[in-house]
């Protein structure tokens, strides 16, 4: 069965100069059902005939009734140069259906919630899709967003945020931090590091009365301001990552086992079982895709979920995971992309 199903663009509107806010209409609305928080993956095909697959968050809220999607130029980027260049409403994408755990919980009409938020340039996607969403849900819950930007040149959806303040008079704080042309007063210029947090937290935000918070943006970022989080309070629970861009990992080799390096995978794909010969160098995703399978995949890098898989025996080492709960650890779900059999035979399930 066909992973992918066109989406028509409706519309593609600069928000800065280098990122561009993509509209979508799918031919079965329902089947693109989503929650605020979770992501795309496209597919397209390079003048060149190589295949792309890049996953991109969702920024509208899933009551607005319209996907759309944030992309901003990477340096070097295939995909990301082509939409912002040359993709204009009428042309067709290929996509996945929604994916992804970076969301809220259900959102209570009654609760009085303080949510917190912390983002680095196109980090804001997903969470403007969650601001949204729960302050149009809950209507006595407040939210405060900490974002970050190199200037304010460069603060893709600029408009919307003061637009969002407006709307919801008194219960959205935004906070801009940048790194040069910013305001006057030292706290909001610079980096979103530790430090940064703990000078914002001392003078600007009750990090006490927070019920939850949700950072998106590069890796040690993230880990700066999560472990910022965590000395004033909070526990992992309370703290959602969603990480644009990781750095990358090295795999720790297996001792050589003294039989052979051979392994026996069996890879279950839309109910159809095959066995294959492959080696303990090979993800179990490459020997999926190198086999024929039509296995999803995305970044391989660990960063999105397209790939998961759940492992029914035989173990598996996974080099990196930015992706998965523990839970799902625990239940057996593994990044195909990071994961290398250690076993003689392995089976997964996807």
């Amino acid at each position: 069965m066909s992973r992918f199903h066109e989406l028509l663009v409706t519309e593609v509107r600069k928000t800065t100069r280098d990122a561009s806010v993509v509209s979508l209409r799918a031919k079965d609305p329902a089947q693109f059902d989503f929650v605020a928080g979770q992501y795309l993956t496209f597919r397209h095909v390079s003048d060149t005939g190589e295949e792309l697959r890049r996953s991109y968050s969702l920024c509208s809220a899933p009551s607005g009734g319209v996907l759309q999607v944030g992309i901003k130029r990477v340096e070097g980027g295939a995909f990301s140069s082509w939409a912002n260049d040359r993709l204009r409403a009428g042309m067709t994408l290929e996509a996945m259906e929604p994916m992804g755990g970076f969301h809220q919980p259900f959102a209570d009409s009654q609760a009085a919630r303080s949510y917190l938020a912390f983002a680095v340039g196109s980090g804001i996607t997903p969470i403007l899709s969650i601001l949204c969403t729960l302050l149009e849900d809950e209507p006595n819950s407040r939210f405060t967003l900490v974002f970050a930007n190199r200037s304010i040149n460069t603060i893709m959806f600029r408009d919307e945020l003061e637009d969002l303040k407006n709307r919801f008079l008194g219960r959205l704080n935004i906070v801009h931090i940048l790194k040069t042309s910013g305001d006057d007063a030292e706290l909001f210029q610079g980096r979103l590091d530790r430090d940064k947090c703990e000078a914002l937290f001392a003078q600007w935000i009750d990090v006490a009365r927070a019920d939850r918070a949700y950072i998106c943006g590069p890796e040690p970022m993230m880990l700066d301001i999560a472990a910022a989080l965590k000395a004033h309070g909070l526990d992992d629970e309370q703290i959602r990552f969603e990480l644009f861009g990781a750095a990358p990992k090295t795999r720790r080799m297996a001792a050589k086992n003294t039989k052979s390096d051979g392994v026996q995978a069996t890879i279950t794909l839309d109910g159809a079982t095959t066995e294959i010969n492959t080696n303990r160098e090979t993800s179990i995703l490459d020997t999926a895709l190198t086999n024929g399978f039509d296995a999803p995949y995305a970044c391989k890098a660990g960063v999105c979920s397209t790939c998961k898989c759940k492992i029914t025996s035989g173990e598996v080492e996974m080099v990196a995971n930015h992706a998965l709960e523990d839970y799902e650890v625990a239940d057996g779900y593994v990044l195909s992309c990071q994961a290398f059999a250690i076993s003689e035979t392995v089976s997964v399930v996807y």
